[in-house]
């Protein structure tokens, strides 16, 4: 039995309330050069990106015409391991198809065709 004059400890506990931030995304940019075939590039962009054969022609052409494009937005590691996977299929069929990545400071798909 508690002693009359001595106060009633009450324990509570905060919540804290964790949001959770969207990760960075990072644009994927694909760079046009004089040498690699129009076919190559579209086995890439399907091979690597996943796009049908109509969208990745349309990208394809995009870059051909703009010197570059934005393929696709990602996560960092997402971004460096598709930029990896173009590298390697570039330097396997000895072409110098050049895939770069930047962060996207809006979230839009600046230089990216409608």
């Amino acid at each position: 039995m508690p002693a009359p004059d001595s106060e009633e400890l009450t324990l509570t506990r905060s919540r804290t309330e964790q949001r959770l931030e969207r990760p960075r995304l990072w644009r994927v940019l694909l760079h046009n050069d004089d040498y690699t075939p129009r076919e190559f590039v579209v086995l890439v962009l399907q091979t690597v990106f996943h796009l049908g054969e109509a969208e990745a022609t349309r990208l394809m052409l995009y870059v051909h015409n703009h010197g570059i494009g934005v393929v696709g937005l990602y996560t960092y590691a997402v971004a460096e391991t598709k930029c990896a996977e173009v590298a390697a299929a570039a330097e396997k069929a000895n072409f110098p198809l050049m895939c770069t990545i930047e962060p996207d400071e809006e979230g839009d798909m600046e230089g990216e065709p409608n």
